[in-house]
């Protein structure tokens, strides 16, 4: 009677120890199953997240050029009681010249960029399939970024010298007589700055990718 016990407990005891890992095979592949599928959402939000900045890159880049373009005027001032003529134009000042071309390479790269990218959103694809991608994105992001605030900067450093004159030189604020001109130069810098910060955010997301690479 006392075997008989014995035996019925071991059998008790290895059902409960199959059905026990037949428990942990079953949650095991759910668990990786649901990793898995927030890892994806995750990816696919960077990716949603990566096209929209692309598409305001552009946006904005072209508003900087096309302002800094059409940025042109003629009118006339009074210096000690005298009138001038002023004419002022954007190509007149390699500032400006330096931004209309920083702004146009950011442009036509964000354009190219948003091309490849909203493709490949559309087929469910990874936007940035692989790692060098993920490191030229990076650097290209870097680099036009850089050459966006520096461009920003040196216009507006013109865009204030026209507003407030030059110190110990009797020159006048030419944007009271400019306003068309100095208006489209201050919104032309805003804009290329307000680029940078798009480029800067897609640097951070480049990262992100390159980490999920490693």
């Amino acid at each position: 009677m006392a075997k008989a016990t014995e035996q019925k407990q071991t059998l008790n005891s290895t059902v409960a120890v199959k059905e026990t890992k037949l428990q942990i095979r079953e949650v095991v592949p759910t668990a990786t199953t649901y990793g898995e599928d927030n890892r994806h959402s995750l990816t696919r939000r960077s990716d949603v997240a990566m096209v929209v900045l692309r598409a305001m890159c552009v946006a904005v880049s072209a508003v900087a050029v096309s302002l800094m373009v059409t940025a042109r005027e003629t009118s006339m001032t009074t210096l000690y009681g005298f009138e001038f003529q002023l004419h002022a134009v954007w190509s007149l000042s390699d500032s400006l010249i330096y931004l209309v071309v920083v702004s146009s390479a950011t442009l036509l790269y964000s354009l190219v960029q948003l091309v490849i990218s909203g493709t490949r959103l559309m087929k469910k694809s990874p936007v940035i399939p692989t790692r060098s991608q993920a490191w030229f994105c990076f650097v290209a992001d870097q680099i036009l970024g850089y050459a966006m605030v520096s461009g920003g900067s040196a216009a507006l450093g013109v865009t204030n010298m026209n507003r407030t004159g030059i110190r110990h030189m009797p020159l006048p604020n030419f944007c009271k007589s400019l306003g068309f001109f100095c208006d489209h130069l201050a919104l032309s810098v805003v804009s290329a700055l307000f680029a940078f910060l798009l480029l800067a955010v897609s640097s951070l997301l480049d990262v992100l990718r390159l980490s999920r690479h490693c």
